[in-house]
């Protein structure tokens, strides 16, 4: 493995970001049409992707990146990383915009209906599968396009995509605030 400066370092966990973030958004979207049988657009966003996937996925990253071969440990913090986050996304959004992007309330042991033992379980089970299964092989195929790309260009791509979430962010927010 190839000793990365801290700016190269960086700049992979925004290519995990958005990686995760966009897989995110194909899982809801795929989920979504599963029970409503159409096309349902899912997340803040006007853009496909759903950054808080991409958020818990870097936390996540970070939270267990000298944690080898511990997958029980792994599962658990997942569990409790995700359900946390998840919680917080939703009080903060609804705080902020006065909606709900998602609500458990009818699930068996919920909390507010932002949370519940069912997706606590669920999103442990796919923090494991995202640390022991799915990170490897998006992290060797990071190195692989790296090697192939100039620094400027990386960075480049890395501001462009900030740029774009950014722009995005602005207007989904302007959007639910109702100002336009």
């Amino acid at each position: 493995m190839i000793k990365k400066t801290t700016k190269e370092k960086v700049m992979d966990y925004i290519a995990y970001f958005f990686i995760y973030s966009l897989l995110g958004w194909i899982i809801e979207t795929i989920y979504a049409f599963i029970i409503h049988g159409s096309f349902v657009k899912r997340g803040f966003l006007f853009g496909p992707i759903c950054p808080i996937y991409g958020f818990g996925a870097v936390i996540l990253l970070l939270a267990t990146k000298k944690m080898y071969g511990k997958p029980f440990q792994k599962f658990l913090i997942a569990t409790v990383l995700f359900t946390v986050f998840e919680y917080l996304v939703s009080l903060i959004f609804e705080e902020i915009f006065g909606l709900r992007w998602w609500d458990y309330s009818n699930d068996f042991l919920n909390i507010q209906g932002r949370v519940s033992l069912m997706y606590t379980i669920f999103w442990g089970l796919i923090g494991l599968i995202l640390l022991e299964k799915l990170h490897p092989l998006i992290e060797n195929l990071i190195q692989k396009i790296e090697v192939k790309i100039k620094t400027n260009a990386k960075l480049m791509m890395v501001y462009v995509l900030i740029g774009i979430l950014i722009l995005d962010f602005v207007l989904s927010s302007l959007k639910y605030l109702n100002i336009f």
